[in-house]
């Protein structure tokens, strides 16, 4: 049997990769919904022919945990004889492999070098309403999954070739939107077209055999470079817990979720004992988004140019209580799983923190901050559900200040664009700004959280918020203090602004109403007394940090000038003197 060479393993682990990038971006050029053509809020990947994923493109981290088991789970259904090129299967269903929730279908599809089969093909596209309770099919007061919209089990969608009218129809049917519905369904077939041609050209320039060996090989690499990054951190177990705001609108008690981390040598196990149970609100997560989001912490912070494939998943060990808010049990919604994927995320970060401070960021706006308006648009008369997502604050760290106005760990999807929003859809943007003081202080700086003021124009439109993080700020390190929370606001009919739950269903609006969405800024690193004067100086200037904060949380007395700021640098050497005596 021919050895697999380094080089050649790099080459091939690389041309997947690219497939898989390809495949994006057919995805994203052809798409119909803003979501998708404007946000990006897609991804793709390659598995091999046992369902192993070989390569991920870099899109949204939790949809891989949406694919993680669907090509094991076509292969137990379907006899491999039974698969045919041109196939191609689709599902959305988080209990049964599909997916991590109803928004997000996968689409699979088989590639072949002759009769054989070498691979599989998968993208997944986060659909802006598949059905459900409420327009965009999460629900901020959902209590099982039948409220939050059509489960579809694992069906074929194509058949050599062919679409499946009665499985592609019986999608487009039960959604508010079934021509967008319909021109997504579109990309993402025309994406896994071009994947599975592409894998085929691959597979058949190595030969089926060799080409199934470099796959393997590419699992084995993953493994042992993850494991070596493993054996970085010191054994033992570190324990962190977290909560989230609530469960929904009819909960006000904070949700916990808990993690022990222990190293043992090159292997991490995680254990969620203690963390909350399952709850009667959108905020689940079925153990397949738990395991991605686990990988993704230790590709992140042990494995950073490690190839990102399943054979991360052989150096870690996850155990979570079944029934529990991270591996909970059927029928119980999971709409808005990401924000619970996020507070693990910062779990995780936080246990770690612990022994490796200088690997590790201070918490981020954690939070998918979405805002959801649907309605009639009256310059098409259509209807329309318009999704977006609000970034926020990144993590300060060892090297320097947190990034802002970023979407982070579990989510990687763009704004969509004023000038697209406002051609598309009856609402203008009159602020987009960041937010001044929502970095937590710290030698260095979190990340600031964002602004944005949606004023409607037309009448009936109706708004579902669903946001974290508004009770429980993110934390610094090291020091550092916690960023600002997040917040939702709204004015009717020009009165005083009035502030929201974080979680809310069925707001209704007319023209002129103005929905405000505040994202959490991040926590800080090191001591804030630690911080350049110069540094602070220039956040002042930049409207990041006001010159009240400026002086509260740093020590440095700033006067202004008709010329700008200028630092008292006496008074400020006196008050940063008395703060660390005082300390």
């Amino acid at each position: 049997m021919k050895q697999v060479d380094a080089i050649t393993l790099e080459i091939v682990g690389n041309m997947l990769l690219s497939i898989a990038e390809e495949m994006g971006v057919t995805l994203v050029k052809t798409a119909y919904s803003t979501n998708i053509k404007e946000r990006k809020d897609c991804s793709t990947a390659i598995f091999d022919a046992k369902g192993n994923m070989i390569a991920q493109a870099e899109y949204v981290p939790m949809h891989l945990g949406s694919m993680h088991d669907v090509v094991i789970q076509i292969l137990k259904r379907y006899p491999i004889e039974s698969i045919k090129p041109g196939d191609m299967f689709v599902t959305n269903d988080p209990y049964s492999g599909g997916g991590t929730h109803l928004p997000d279908i996968s689409m699979v599809s088989p590639a072949f070098v002759d009769d054989q089969l070498v691979g599989f093909v998968a993208n997944i596209a986060h659909h802006s309403d598949i059905g459900g309770m409420v327009p965009g099919s999460v629900a901020a007061d959902s209590t099982t999954i039948y409220q939050e919209g059509l489960r579809i089990p694992l069906v074929r969608i194509c058949r050599e070739g062919k679409v499946v009218r009665d499985s592609y129809d019986f999608i487009t049917l039960n959604t508010r939107t079934p021509v967008e519905r319909q021109g997504d369904l579109d990309a993402q077939i025309a994406s896994n077209i071009a994947g599975a041609k592409r894998m085929s050209e691959v597979a058949r320039k190595y030969g089926a055999s060799y080409f199934a060996q470099c796959t393997s090989a590419l699992l084995d690499y993953a493994e042992d470079l993850m494991r070596a990054g493993i054996r970085t951190f010191p054994n033992g177990s570190y324990a962190f817990e977290d909560y989230l705001d609530d469960a929904g609108p009819n909960s006000d008690s904070p949700v916990l979720i808990q993690a022990t981390v222990t190293i043992d040598d090159d292997t991490a196990l995680v254990d969620f004992t203690g963390t909350s149970s399952q709850v009667p609100g959108p905020l689940n997560m079925t153990y397949s988004a738990l395991l991605t989001t686990v990988f993704y912490c230790f590709k992140a912070i042990a494995g950073q140019n490690v190839f990102a494939n399943n054979g991360i998943y052989r150096a870690l060990r996850v155990s979570a209580p079944e029934g529990s808010i991270v591996n909970c049990k059927l029928p119980v919604p999971v709409g808005q799983r990401i924000d619970t994927a996020q507070r693990v995320v910062d779990v995780i970060l936080g246990a770690l923190a612990q022994v490796a401070p200088d690997r590790v960021l201070a918490a981020c706006n954690s939070v998918v901050t979405s805002a959801i308006f649907s309605g009639t648009n009256p310059a098409t008369n259509n209807y329309f559900v318009y999704l977006e997502t609000i970034a926020g604050g990144s993590g300060a760290h060892n090297k320097g200040d947190g990034l802002s106005g970023v979407q982070v760990h579990m989510t990687n999807t763009s704004n969509l664009p004023v000038e697209a929003l406002e051609r598309e859809y009856p609402i203008i943007i009159e602020k987009y700004q960041l937010r001044k003081d929502s970095g937590g202080a710290g030698m260095y700086r979190g990340g600031l959280g964002i602004q944005r003021d949606f004023r409607i124009l037309t009448d009936e439109l109706n708004y579902t918020g669903l946001g974290e993080r508004h009770k429980f700020s993110p934390w610094g390190i090291e020091g550092g203090k916690e960023g600002a929370p997040g917040s939702f606001w709204l004015s009717k009919n020009g009165e005083e602004l009035q502030q929201l739950r974080s979680k809310i269903s069925g707001v209704e609006l007319n023209q002129g109403d103005l929905i405000r969405v505040c994202s959490p800024g991040a926590g800080g690193y090191g001591d804030p007394f630690k911080r350049p004067v110069e540094a602070v100086l220039k956040d002042v200037q930049e409207e990041k940090v006001s010159i009240e904060r400026a002086l509260i949380d740093y020590g440095v007395m700033l006067n202004q000038t008709p010329e700008g700021f200028e630092i008292d640098v006496e008074e400020t050497e006196k008050r940063r003197s008395l703060l660390v005596i005082h300390k």
